[in-house]
Order: C-alpha cells, then structure tokens, then sequence
C-alpha cells in the first residue's frame, strides 16, 4: 500500500514539473508577466515587477486543479 502512494506521489511530482517546465518554454507567448494589471516600474539601474494580474490567474488555476483532484479521491 505505501508503494501505490509513494507511486501516485512521484507521478503527481513529475506531471507538475512537466507543467512548470511547460509555462516557463511558452511563458512569454502566453503572455505570463505582462497581462493587463501587472505593473512595472524601472529606473535609472532598477526594476520593479509586480504580477498582480498573473498571480491571480495562476492561483484560479491552480485552485480549479486541486478541487478535480480532490474530488477524483
């Protein structure tokens, strides 16, 4: 029985690497960083990036994910 969890476990862990792997390749076609309502500001030397707009569709997707997985159990 731990060997079937420890199984489900690395397979979650290896489907979520692929999906990491994945935003970041096709990142900035996605547009990930720079949607409307992340907000850059820069200077002379400096850079300020804060991705509202990106954390809270990251976080909506994320969130739909684990509510399927959670109910698939």
């Amino acid at each position: 029985m731990q060997n079937e969890a420890l199984g489900r476990l690395m397979v979650g862990a290896g489907v979520a690497l692929v999906i990491i792997g994945l935003l970041f390749m096709w990142g900035r076609a996605l547009r990930l960083g720079s949607l409307p309502g992340d907000f850059t500001s820069s200077g002379k030397g400096w850079q300020v990036s804060i991705p509202i707009a990106t954390c809270i569709l990251i976080s909506v997707v994320l969130t739909i994910i684990l509510n399927l997985v959670a109910r698939r159990r």
